[in-house]
């Protein structure tokens, strides 16, 4: 139990820091196979990641619920 919690913990502050560098695209793929695309205003509160973009306003996503990231650099 305690590899899993280290290896959330490391997911968590390499996402963090893959989020703060505002060059990089980010998408997001769920459980359930769905794809989002992050927008450039973007960070990590708590156990959620929060996105804000000016046609749905703020959106939170769970880490629980993060599969896989995929990134490209702009």
């Amino acid at each position: 139990m305690a590899q899993r919690k280290t290896r959330k913990k490391n997911f968590k502050q390499l996402l963090a820091k893959y989020l703060d560098i505002k060059g990089l695209d980010i998408i997001l793929v769920l459980e359930d196979g769905k794809e989002i695309e992050l927008y450039k205003n973007r960070s990590i509160v708590g156990d959620m990641i929060v996105t804000f973009d000016i046609d749905n306003g703020e959106r939170k996503i769970p880490l629980k619920n993060v599969k896989h990231v995929d990134m490209y650099a702009a």
